[in-house]
């Protein structure tokens, strides 16, 4: 057991999904996972071991914002060995061409700040995902959803009125923005492990589309494969 999960030794396997929901980690092992089990509730943060075709897979809640999953990601990878970590979340279009329920891979993912900056100082670290990981994504694609690869944002806060950041970013080919990859890529770094960020594309920051509440679990169905599929298949 650590600070915020109450896991067992040998619950949590080495392969680790994880949704910032600790409900759509309920929802998804429950569909996807055989005989998932229960291996976490501290602070409602939900956390379920399976096996997905005979191979042994956590899901686990990650909560919102780069410090909640600065929490989870080292404890996971420190302290129960995860060596394989995805994160399945929720995006924000920046580009025209990515549509609401498209995918993005994220390759790499900039921020301007998070839990990890204090430790370079003066350097402007990239971190980038594994590529393996990315690439087997990339080929679970078809058929699956309609899928973009390349940069992404990792904000620290939601409700952004930094609308110039957002021009930039756009016009500097960020496909997206969101709130979590650029911590886990770095800590997977840190710590020798593989990382990568798979997003189902929920709104639009130009148009202002966005999926209501009910359709965003029946549309993240594709994102959860292809992050299986890139990690276990």
């Amino acid at each position: 057991m650590t600070f915020h999960i109450g896991a067992r030794p040998g619950e949590i396997a080495e392969t680790v999904l994880l949704p910032g929901d600790p409900y759509r980690a309920r929802w998804a092992a429950q569909k996807y996972l055989e005989n998932p089990v229960l291996v976490n509730e501290v602070r409602g943060m939900l956390g379920y071991t399976g096996t997905w075709n005979g191979q042994r897979v956590t899901i686990h809640g990650t909560g919102m914002g780069m410090p909640s999953l600065s929490i989870y990601a080292n404890e996971l990878i420190r302290d129960y060995g995860a060596r394989t970590l995805i994160r399945i979340g929720s995006a924000g279009a920046l580009q025209p061409q990515v549509k609401l329920r498209d995918v993005v891979l994220a390759m790499s993912a900039s921020t301007a700040g998070s839990p990890s900056r204090t430790i370079f100082r003066e350097l402007n670290f990239a971190p980038t995902a594994d590529f393996g990981l990315l690439s087997r994504a990339h080929a679970a694609a078809s058929g699956r959803a309609t899928t973009h690869v390349g940069m992404i944002y990792s904000s620290d806060t939601f409700y952004d009125e930094r609308q110039d950041l957002s021009d930039e970013l756009q016009r500097h080919g960020c496909l997206a923005v969101e709130m979590e990859a650029a911590e886990l890529y770095t800590l997977a770094a840190r710590h020798g492990a593989r990382a990568l960020a798979v997003l189902t594309v929920s709104d639009h920051i130009l148009t202002g589309e966005a999926l209501p509440a009910e359709d965003r679990e029946r549309s993240f169905g594709a994102m959860v494969e292809m992050a299986l599929a890139a990690a276990l298949g």
